[in-house]
């Protein structure tokens, strides 16, 4: 059997934003802390699948006496930047019943007449849940800020209320992983082309993804805006490189099993007698 090829050093360590961390120094095409090459990290993946279901298993099990924990995992991206792919290729292995997943779109007009973070509330993962947004809370403060949809003091209020929401829900048990997959904008643009050069994928472009395209530079601004702001001991952001889009799946599947490895799940006690209902049942 083939060795697995593991990681060096742990993504929690060389992708978490700290001070001084900057977003224009990331090499989207690199692979931090891992020496493998793409056959490796496929291999990697599939390794784990099984231990990343128990875990989560575990989770859910330990909710269902009382249990409290729960995982928040926040994808951000631009277009084309592989969060689909997380979703299928690092998530699909957890049971559904333990999964709550949300892709926030634009808000609708109900939603905009409530403060930004009222849609975001009624979609936290409950106790004992894995729960993934496809986009989230901080489009109120990357899309807003570049097209100027809110002023600078406004954009300033949201940052403080997102990490009193975010502070919030760490109280109540939950685990937050923040990751931003990070490519580069010639990749996009080959992302982009091979969508339209194939006609199964044409449903997933939109010349809306072109017209955000022109505002590159202003969405990473923004972002670093966002991580210097944001990026908290409870709640950090993780900046992903993902021209390799098998390195941005393998990594994030590190991040979920390292937040879950924390919790120190135990298997729930049974609260009967293990040999009288052993005894029962070969009897019925």
């Amino acid at each position: 059997m083939a060795r697995v090829v593991g990681f060096d050093q742990h993504p929690s360590d060389t992708l978490r934003v700290g001070k001084g961390f900057s977003l224009a120094s990331v090499d989207p095409d690199a692979t931090p802390g891992y020496s493998g090459n793409k056959a490796d990290g496929e291999a990697l993946l599939a390794e784990l699948d099984g231990k990343l279901s128990e875990m989560q298993e575990q989770l859910f099990a330990e909710s269902r006496a009382g249990g409290k924990k729960r995982i928040l995992l926040v994808l951000q991206a631009m277009d084309t930047a592989g969060k689909g792919g997380i979703v299928n290729h690092v998530m699909a292995t957890m049971d559904p019943q333990g999964v709550q997943f949300k892709a926030f779109k634009a808000p609708t007009e109900q939603e905009k007449s409530y403060d930004f973070l009222w849609r975001i509330e009624k979609e936290v993962p409950a106790a004992g849940m894995v729960g993934i947004f496809d986009r989230s809370h901080y489009e109120d403060v990357l899309i807003h800020r570049v097209h100027n949809w809110a002023t600078p003091e406004e954009i300033s209020r949201r940052y403080r209320a997102i990490n009193e929401f975010e502070a919030r829900q760490t109280d109540a048990g939950t685990k937050i992983i923040k990751v931003m997959l990070n490519i580069s904008k010639d990749e996009q643009r080959s992302r982009l082309l091979a969508r339209l050069d194939n006609p199964a994928k044409h449903w997933k472009y939109s010349s809306g993804d072109l017209k955000e395209r022109a505002f590159w530079d202003d969405y990473m601004a923004a972002y670093q805006a966002a991580f210097d702001e944001t990026s908290s001991a409870i709640a950090p952001w993780y900046v992903v490189p993902a021209n390799k889009k098998w390195f941005a799946r393998i990594a994030v599947q590190q991040l979920v099993m390292s937040a879950l490895s924390d919790f120190r799940l135990e298997w729930p006690k049974a609260e009967f007698d293990v040999d009288i209902e052993k005894e029962l049942v070969a009897r019925s």
